[in-house]
């Protein structure tokens, strides 16, 4: 075991402060995505953006942006809510589910994953550890489903198998 990559039993013990982490990051996703959608809005409907002949595509794809980050808003919005009503549960000695922060073993590495209901790909630091946010849609959160402790889960990557030990499930 490379065992380096260890949070305390304090930090695996406070997921409610992890989910606060990332429902705090995501907060701040957010203000940054309404304020894109704010100005991008306004490009769009700017008298400037207004076509000047049949091939000034300048109004439309300013349109094009503000509907990609009314979406944007959308999906964190949706993620927000999904964190917000996630009960904090001990996942220990039980199979992961969502909500479960999960210590896995590779061949090379070791690494600290959360599952979480949306926000994948989010990337939250407590106690000095990095721990990645994945979802059940990703590879390795439907590999992981249902494994509990000293289970192996395997993906491919890139045409690659990787195999992960699950070390803890807290």
């Amino acid at each position: 075991m490379l065992g380096a990559n260890r949070l305390t039993d304090r930090a695996r013990m406070n997921k409610t402060h992890l989910q606060t982490l990332i429902i705090d990051k995501l907060q701040a996703d957010l203000a940054v995505a309404k304020d894109a959608l704010k100005a991008s809005h306004e490009a769009a409907t700017h008298a400037e953006s207004k076509a000047e002949n049949k091939y000034d595509t300048r109004g439309l794809e300013a349109a094009y942006l503000a509907d990609g980050q009314r979406r944007r808003v959308h999906e964190i919005e949706t993620a927000l809510s999904s964190y917000r009503n996630l009960p904090v549960r001990s996942h220990r000695n039980a199979a992961i589910t969502l909500g479960a922060l999960v210590s896995l073993e590779s061949a090379d590495n070791c690494r600290w994953v959360f599952l979480g209901p949306d926000a994948a790909g989010l990337n939250v630091t407590i106690e000095g550890e990095e721990v990645l946010v994945i979802s059940p849609r990703s590879p390795l959160g439907r590999a992981l489903l249902g494994c509990e402790e000293g289970d192996e889960a395997e993906i491919r990557v890139e045409g690659q198998s990787i195999r992960y030990s699950v070390i803890s499930v807290s």
